[in-house]
């Protein structure tokens, strides 16, 4: 069995030092960025719930209150059953008004324009060169009457086959 030098040995523990101090240095990347986008979501949900507008001492001082309450957990229950109720009902609301539609604009847009666009759910596609996406149709009536574009809604498997029609009318009636 040969032997090893000690040099060898060293190097050796040098490229194990190394590739744990990657790992290392890549655990912390993770944990740094699932911190951030943890703090980016609190901040969406301070704005969500209305309190955003209160100054920082204001705000500070009611979420003071609620560490406070951390060790009721009847209280934590009810604020998940509070806090799931609306955004099912957020959920619901943003679902139930949007529709397949497409839009039609003349030009080049600017960006203000193409973000607003996108905003209220619409995606450029480059094949049939017109905006399309699910949205809240009088939204983007609003938006194709201020742009003089076009808008039109997309007929979804939903509708009635031309066949199906009549049979429809007659059920009604009935």
């Amino acid at each position: 069995m040969t032997r090893t030098s000690l040099a060898e040995r060293q190097a050796r523990l040098e490229q194990q030092r190394a590739r744990l101090q990657l790992e290392e240095n890549r655990v912390r990347e993770a944990e740094r960025k699932a911190r951030t986008r943890r703090l980016i979501e609190a901040g969406g949900l301070v704005d969500k719930a209305g309190l955003l507008e209160l100054d920082a001492n204001a705000l500070y001082g009611a979420l003071l209150g609620l560490t406070a309450k951390l060790g009721d957990a009847a209280e934590i229950a009810r604020w998940q059953a509070e806090g799931g109720r609306a955004f099912e009902r957020e959920a619901k609301a943003r679902e139930v008004v949007k529709e397949p539609l497409i839009l039609a604009l003349d030009g080049a847009q600017a960006a203000t324009v193409t973000a607003r666009l996108r905003a209220l759910g619409f995606r450029w596609s480059k094949v049939m060169r017109h905006w399309e996406g699910l949205a809240s149709y009088d939204d983007a009536r609003r938006a194709a009457d201020e742009l003089g574009g076009t808008l039109r809604r997309v007929q979804t498997d939903a509708a009635p086959a031309p066949g199906d029609q009549g049979r429809a009318a007659t059920q009604a009636a009935e």
